[in-house]
């Protein structure tokens, strides 16, 4: 079988992108990652709606990618901050990803807002696919891609 043959209605991909392929969910998580955790905070710095922000934080924490933690101010009620998941933490490839190809495509010319480096040695961070057994990185010529075993043919 094909890939053109395949459904793609159950694809990891396709399920993926419906819990996290948002704009404004990806920045929520990419402050979350960087260690925002207030409602406000999050709000404040990515600037969307208090309407938006309260549903994909619901999103989030339905699908198990932010747990919420509550906290109190002196003097205020009681209220939630958002912190990840190790299903959240999961998703920080991704963003390093997504940063990787954003400097290499769509760089700032000032340079980047974030630098990634390495705690230990201090070398710049990056995200490579590589063989599970190898561990080398690999090139899209040297991946074969087929039908895995949830693929169904396309009616």
């Amino acid at each position: 079988m094909e890939w053109l043959e395949v459904s793609t209605e159950n694809c990891t991909v396709q399920r993926t992108l419906d819990v996290v392929g948002e704009k404004w969910t990806m920045l929520i998580l990419r402050d979350a990652a960087n260690g925002v955790r207030r409602f406000d905070e999050f709000r404040r710095h990515i600037g969307l709606s208090e309407a938006v922000l309260s549903d994909r934080l619901r999103k989030l924490t339905a699908a198990g990618i932010l747990v919420t933690a509550p906290y109190r101010e002196p003097g205020s009620r009681s209220r939630n901050e958002y912190r990840l998941t190790r299903k959240g933490w999961d998703l920080w490839p991704v963003l390093v990803a997504l940063r990787q190809w954003g400097e290499t495509y769509a760089p700032d010319p000032e340079g980047p807002v974030l630098d990634l480096r390495h705690g230990e040695c201090g070398a710049p961070v990056r995200v490579v696919v590589e063989c599970a057994e190898e561990h080398v990185a690999l090139t899209p010529k040297e991946v074969s891609a087929r039908p895995g075993p949830g693929a169904r043919r396309l009616n």
